[in-house]
């Protein structure tokens, strides 16, 4: 079933346990989400980016999602909310669409312009009784800096700072804040390393949901214990492409002569739902619902 968002985080707030937000960009990717979901009796949050919405529109995808969580989910909690929005145009457009939760991504800008964009954001997104996730500090990867050297003295420069969060939070309004501590977008070869002294600072700075993008590349064992140290949801997109796409050159190269389009899908869709449960059970979410 469709919620706001809201119902969903404060019951996870309240309960001590942290959400997924896995990235959906077709049918097959949402059933996937909702079925590991369903099986786990989890909350979940399913998030579309303005490159999704580009590729499938945004009616369609919206369509998608409500259907499934009316459909397949029916005892489930589903919350739609727009991952990483670059312009007003788009948080406008999905808050009309009927989202919970839009997420207003002006980290790439110098402080003060990324205050005033939020918060236009915030303001509009209250008035029709939507949450608002702003961002603080750089992520790299495909949404963010898009070269790294290796040096982890590079990232430290754009962490977000704790006493810059509780300023930012309190100007903007937001409902729930996107930090950089350490996680990459995209996939990236190496360990990633999460800086838990920087994300409890930032904890203590702030009172509202904190959210932690890039998370596709963090050890299982590591989303447990930023869950333990107050992350609210976390974020997975490119673990859900990979075992997609990886399944599904499996398949192909082992039914070279397969031509239905559902037999070909299927085993991806499993593989998608397994990466989903496995995170799931490490986020603490399953027996919530």
């Amino acid at each position: 079933m469709l919620v706001h968002i809201k119902d969903i985080v404060k019951d996870a707030r309240t309960k001590n346990y942290c959400v997924g937000a896995f990235n959906t960009v077709n049918l097959e990717i949402t059933l996937a989400i909702v079925r590991a979901a369903v099986a786990m009796k989890s909350p979940v949050i399913i998030q579309v980016s303005e490159k999704t919405i580009e590729y499938a529109g945004l009616k369609p995808i919206t369509h998608i999602v409500e259907t499934i969580a009316k459909n397949e989910a029916k005892n489930i909690p589903v919350a739609l909310h727009l991952d990483h929005g670059h312009s007003f145009h788009s948080v406008f457009e999905c808050i009309s669409a009927g989202f919970s939760s839009i997420h207003i991504d002006a980290s790439d800008l110098p402080y003060d312009e990324n205050v005033k964009i939020t918060k236009e954001s915030v303001d509009y997104a209250h008035q029709s009784d939507v949450w608002a996730q702003g961002e603080l500090g750089r992520i790299f990867g495909k949404e963010g800096m898009s070269k790294y050297n290796g040096d982890f003295k590079e990232i430290e420069k754009y962490l977000t700072d704790p006493e810059e969060a509780r300023q930012f939070v309190a100007a903007t309004g937001v409902d729930t804040l996107a930090i950089s501590v350490g996680t990459f977008h995209g996939r990236f070869k190496g360990k990633e390393k999460i800086y838990f002294d920087i994300l409890d600072k930032i904890r203590a700075a702030v009172d509202v949901p904190l959210v932690l993008h890039g998370a596709s590349g963090i050890p299982d064992d590591e989303l447990t214990k930023a869950a333990e140290h107050g992350v609210s949801i976390v974020n997975i997109d490119t673990s859900l492409r990979v075992a997609f796409t990886d399944q599904l050159k499996k398949t192909i190269t082992k039914e070279s002569d397969m031509i239905d389009p559902r037999s070909i899908l299927a085993p991806s869709i499993d593989a998608v739902a397994e990466v989903v449960r496995r995170k799931i059970m490490h986020l603490g979410s399953n027996n919530r619902v």
